[in-house]
């Protein structure tokens, strides 16, 4: 009997900044890579023949919980990887909800029928994962080994081998938290579920106690939309933002690397200005109404998009003595030697990007 853990992958850009990235390669968040050494910890005593990764970074980083420790090789199968979704690939999860709300609703609910310009089918995402993990549990014949996969695959995939269709998928089967461990086990003939999504790990005291009291926008929530700034069409928003940071409106609307208004459906609530030099979060702005759910951490999100097209793999920002957004920013894993400029580390490893 071939023993396989399913393994979701730890929190990733995407999941927290509310950015659709089916196969696009996103680095895992600060919380993600704590969920990583929670993992490392479950199986420390667990023994493990093989690691087998989806090729993104997301699912490769996760799996260095267990091939590093065990020192494994990690297979990379691009077979693996979440599905493609087209169109929406690297759009804001509000974009989306904004364009195309049927369909965004079908992703969610009625796999069956959901299809986009660009993007895999869900039967075709199915057809391929189940083909790849019962390609690996014959390659492993009665060893034990670990597959670390995304989510919207693996729902796929459990769901069919405990016979449930396609069009029912989306009301009968949730979605696991990330690192959420699922157990199969296959006979040299089929595939079977013997557990899914236990997330024991993430539950422990030691966990837990790093966990941070606020709030995450999620799947049930789309968050934010962007467009450039416009300073007719956002002058309320400059106002309201000069007025709170002691700026003038006009210093804000100047030209900028980045200016960006983000919008809660059609309400421009979020201002973002990077300047100042690659990777310079100059202004970054939540409408008092608007704190505290979850949208500000989309800026971030943004502002780690642009950085990244600029090259760099950093983000900074430089706050007076008593900014109220030092608590923001250290929440969003900004460190500060200075108390004046906080940095921010959004590299990826390269020995993961398999890099030597």
């Amino acid at each position: 009997m071939t023993r396989i853990f399913l393994i979701r992958h730890a929190e990733a850009e995407g999941n927290l900044y509310r950015i659709a990235q089916g196969q696009f390669d996103s680095n895992l968040t600060d919380r993600g890579w704590r969920q990583v050494r929670a993992l490392e910890g479950r199986f420390a005593g667990v023994h493990v023949d093989a690691v087998y990764s989806s090729d993104l970074y997301r699912t490769c980083a996760t799996a260095s919980a267990l091939y590093r420790p065990k020192k494994l090789p990690l297979v990379r199968r691009s077979d693996l990887r979440e599905i493609c979704v087209g169109d929406w690939e690297q759009r804001t999860w509000g974009d989306i909800f904004r364009l195309w709300p049927a369909e965004m609703e079908d992703f969610s609910l009625h796999m069956d029928r959901w299809s986009i310009p660009g993007a895999e089918t869900p039967a075709q995402v199915l057809a391929r994962v189940r083909a790849a993990v019962e390609d690996i549990a014959r390659e492993n014949p009665g060893k034990t080994v670990a597959v670390f996969c995304h989510g919207y695959a693996i729902r796929l995939l459990l769901a069919n081998l405990q016979g449930i269709s396609l069009a029912d998928t989306g009301s009968k089967t949730p979605t696991g938290d990330n690192t959420a461990v699922s157990v199969l086990e296959f006979d040299g003939d089929r595939l079977r579920v013997v557990s899914q999504n236990d997330n024991a790990h993430l539950l422990t005291p030691e966990f837990l106690a790093g966990e941070k009291v606020r709030k995450r926008a999620n799947a049930l929530e789309p968050g934010l939309w962007f467009a450039p700034l416009d300073p007719a069409a956002h002058g309320a928003l400059l106002t309201a933002c000069a007025g709170e940071c002691g700026v003038s409106a006009e210093a804000l609307s100047a030209p900028a690397g980045l200016a960006l208004a983000g919008y809660l459906r059609d309400e421009p609530v979020g201002l973002l200005r990077m300047d100042g030099g690659p990777g310079r979060i100059a202004w970054a702005y939540i409408r008092p109404d608007c704190r505290k759910r979850g949208f500000g951490v989309q800026l971030v999100g943004q502002a780690v998009q642009h950085a990244r097209n600029e090259g760099v793999d950093t983000l900074s920002a430089v706050l007076p003595a008593g900014s109220a957004a030092r608590d923001f920013l250290l929440d969003c894993g900004f460190s500060s030697e200075d108390g004046s400029l906080y940095v921010k580390h959004i590299g990826f490893d390269p020995e993961i990007l398999g890099e030597k």
